[in-house]
């Protein structure tokens, strides 16, 4: 059988940068606490507590004071800086520079919206790290919206600022603005664009491995696609999998893999999420060449 490993899988640029940032620091023999998980892949955590990475949560970064804290890719909000000059913490910045533009971005926007009873809306995933660093630049007054059951939360006679997360679907952004217009017209806009910006914060690096991936599945029998649990990019990505090849199998270790998978199967192909290390991707194409097929 055929295996072929995605060659354009593996980090994005901002987790890629945080870990080597995270990595660098360790082998200077610092002491190096993570503010959350710095990556959503359990295996990639476990590789970095063993260099000396210790993971908190925000709890525990509350009563820190006097060491190093990394900030991971998706950011963080304003209070947490506030909170690491009070603790005497010295901050490790390793936000991905894509989020950290966003932030400034919204931060502007929202300033400039409350002074015409505008609205800032942020198009993202619930309790996504991420977004809680987004919303924490309009001091928690921007809307999210997970869906288009969160559109009825805005005033659409009033000015709409739409952003989105940098890893959502670009056709799932598209069809949010889409409603939002709806709406507006609903409320009596004539001319829903005179009151609407739709900002273009999704990450290109992000959203162009969805047509890849596409492609990538269609050329295979079998898709063996490797991430984190906690992963919201790798369940994404493997959803854009499974509905091009039916045959794809989502699993985080190599340990996961059912030699029955491949049975009258004549190529396989390993990928992964943006959260997803090439070198676990690269152990699961040798595991599965190993097994004989």
């Amino acid at each position: 059988m055929q295996v072929d490993a995605d060659k354009e899988s593996g980090f994005c640029f901002g987790v890629q940068n945080a870990v080597k940032i995270a990595e660098e620091a360790l082998l200077r023999g610092e002491k190096v606490y993570s503010l959350g998980d710095i990556v959503h892949n359990e295996r990639e955590i476990g590789r970095l507590a063993s260099l000396g990475l210790i993971t908190i949560t925000h709890d525990q970064f509350s009563s820190l004071k006097n060491c190093r804290v990394l900030i991971r890719a998706h950011g963080e909000p304003p209070e947490t800086y506030l909170t690491a000059e009070r603790n005497n913490i010295g901050i490790i910045e390793a936000t991905c520079p894509i989020v950290r533009k966003l932030q400034a971005r919204i931060r502007k926007t929202w300033i400039r919206a409350r002074e015409e009873s505008g609205q800032v809306l942020i198009y993202g995933k619930p309790g996504h790290a991420e977004v809680k660093g987004l919303i924490g630049q309009t001091n928690g007054e921007g809307i999210l919206i997970s869906g288009p059951g969160d559109i009825s939360r805005a005033d659409l006679s009033k000015p709409v600022y739409l952003f989105s997360q940098t890893t959502m679907g670009r056709s799932d952004y598209r069809n949010i603005a889409r409603l939002i217009r709806e709406g507006m017209r609903e409320n009596g806009v004539t001319d829903p664009d005179r009151l609407l910006t739709v900002n273009n914060t999704i990450c290109g690096q992000v959203s162009n491995r969805e047509p890849h991936l596409r492609e990538f599945a269609a050329n295979h029998d079998v898709i063996i696609f490797v991430s984190g649990r906690e992963s919201s990019n790798g369940r994404h990505l493997f959803g854009v999998c499974r509905s091009v090849n039916p045959n794809s199998y989502f699993i985080s270790s190599p340990e996961e893999i059912d030699a029955s998978w491949f049975i009258g199967k004549s190529s396989a192909g390993v990928c992964g999420a943006t959260s997803t290390p090439k070198w676990l991707i690269g152990e699961v194409y040798e595991y599965i060449l190993n097994l004989g097929l």
